[in-house]
Formats: C-alpha cells, structure tokens, sequence
C-alpha cells in the first residue's frame, strides 16, 4: 500500500530537490558568470560572484577570433547524422533481440556494454591509422561514423529495454494481417515506443555534442566542431578563463536550449514501461 506523504516531508523533498538541482546547475551558472568578466576578475581571489563590472569583451573577442557558426553546424551535422545513422542500425537490432531472441542474446547485449567500458585512447591508433588511409580525417563523414560506432551500444540498449515493454501478441496480430517485417518496425512497432526513441535520439544528440576526445584528435579545422572550438582558447602558457568561458557558454546554449525544451520528452522516454 502506497504511503502518502505529509506536507512536511513534501517540503522537506522539495526543499532538498532544489539544493540538489543548484549544486548540479552551479558550475554552468559560474561559468556564465565567469564570461562576463574581464580576465583580471575572473583569476581574482577571492572571486566575486554577482558585484562585477560586466563587460560583453569576451564575446566580441571569440566572435572575432574564430567562425562559431562554423562550428556550431560542424556540430548539429554529427551530432544529429551520427544518430539518424545509429537509429536505422538500432531499432532493426533492438527488434531482433528483443522478439526473435537467441541463445546468444544476451551474450551480445553484454559484449556490446562492454565495449563502453573500454578506455577510447585503446583504439586510438588503429582508428586514426584506418581514417588516414581512407582520407576521413578532419572531416565530417569520418567524425559522423566514429560518433555513431561510439554511441551506439547505448542506443540499442535503450531502444532495446523499451521494446521489451510491448507486448509481443500485438506484433503478431499485424503478422496475421499480412504486415511484412518492415511495415510491423515502421506501423506498429515505432508507433508504439515513440517515448523510447525519441529520448534514445535527445541523449545520443547530447552525448555527440559533447564528445571531446575523438573530435579533438581526429580533426584540425574543417570539420571541427564545437569541443574543438572550446579547446582553441587554451595555451601553453595557461587558461584564458574569461574567454574561455565565453567559449563555453556559447557552445552550451544550443544543446541547453534543446534539452530544455525536450525535457518532459526526455524524461518521459527515460520512464517509459517503469510503472506497469
């Protein structure tokens, strides 16, 4: 039997999901806070946090220095291909797995989760070694391919999972009615995990956005995309925080923008099939 909770416990809740929302959203908020300042103030000690003289230098600096809409594209052709590439892989291999499974099913639901628990710089070589010969270095079809192999074990799982949660009769009802394996994915089927996959779309989105250490080794300028264009305002000398966190600010707020417009999507694809 359910308990419900007495107004004091939801106060207490919502007071400690709050706390726990600021300490997560904190260091985003610094390094907003960060970009409108000048260099001087942002290596101050100690910091101050809100009683600055805000200045838009930073901007006009970055704006200056590097083409961010070139990046910004570079990053939405990746990000966005890698998992129109990865969703037509997917849902065909989250269908098989999860209605026609195998005695070896989960032997490779386990191999492909464990290829996320690799250390990338592993493969490092032989996949810079094959893109050199093949000339996809520093472009974006090679980078489109690398972030679709990399997030891809996560997309099946996913899709996987929530494919599970459908009741395998009504599948077959639509064999009966003469649907070919194509038309069950695409009428049925998709229909059916709409949730599913569109919060497998937003978080592999996300994750190629967000990837550093292949856009970093395997591009130089043509196809960098916005990671490279946060790493660009480093040097050996050190950091430029302020122009850094202009940098960064500015190659957050499109996927910021994203996730919170999709955040009631998102979550509920991430509960999908939780509560029966």
């Amino acid at each position: 039997m359910a308990r419900t909770l007495t107004p004091k416990r939801k106060v207490a809740f919502t007071v400690l999901a709050w706390v726990l929302g600021l300490l997560i959203f904190f260091p985003i908020l610094w390094t907003v806070l960060t970009s409108f300042k000048t260099e001087g103030e942002a290596i101050a000690n100690p910091p101050s946090f809100l009683f600055f003289d805000w200045t838009l230098e930073n901007y006009t600096e970055v704006q200056e220095r590097s083409n961010y809409l070139r990046h910004v594209i570079n990053s939405v052709v990746i990000s966005f291909g890698s998992t129109a590439i990865g969703l037509l892989i997917a849902v065909p291999a989250a269908w098989a797995m999860a209605f026609s499974p195998t005695k070896r099913t989960k032997g490779i639901l386990m191999w492909m989760l464990s290829t996320k628990m690799l250390p990338a710089v592993g493969v490092m070589m032989p996949i810079y070694l094959i893109f050199r010969d093949l000339g996809l270095l520093d472009t974006l079809l090679g980078l489109t391919i690398v972030m679709t192999m990399v997030n891809l074990p996560i997309m099946v799982w996913m899709l996987y999972t929530y494919f599970k949660e459908i009741p395998g009769d009504i599948l077959e009802a639509a064999r009966m009615d003469g649907a070919q394996l194509g038309q069950e994915i695409l009428y049925v089927l998709a229909p059916m995990a709409v949730p599913g996959i569109a919060s497998t779309c937003l978080l592999n989105i996300i994750l190629a956005w967000n990837e550093a250490f292949w856009t970093l080794n395997l591009t130089a300028a043509d196809a960098a995309p916005l990671t490279a264009f946060i790493a660009s305002y480093s040097s050996p000398e050190g950091l430029f925080w302020a122009k850094l966190s202009a940098a960064s600010t500015m190659a957050i707020a499109p996927i910021l923008i994203l996730g919170w417009f999709s955040q009631r999507q998102l979550v509920r694809g991430l509960t999908f099939g939780a509560v029966k």
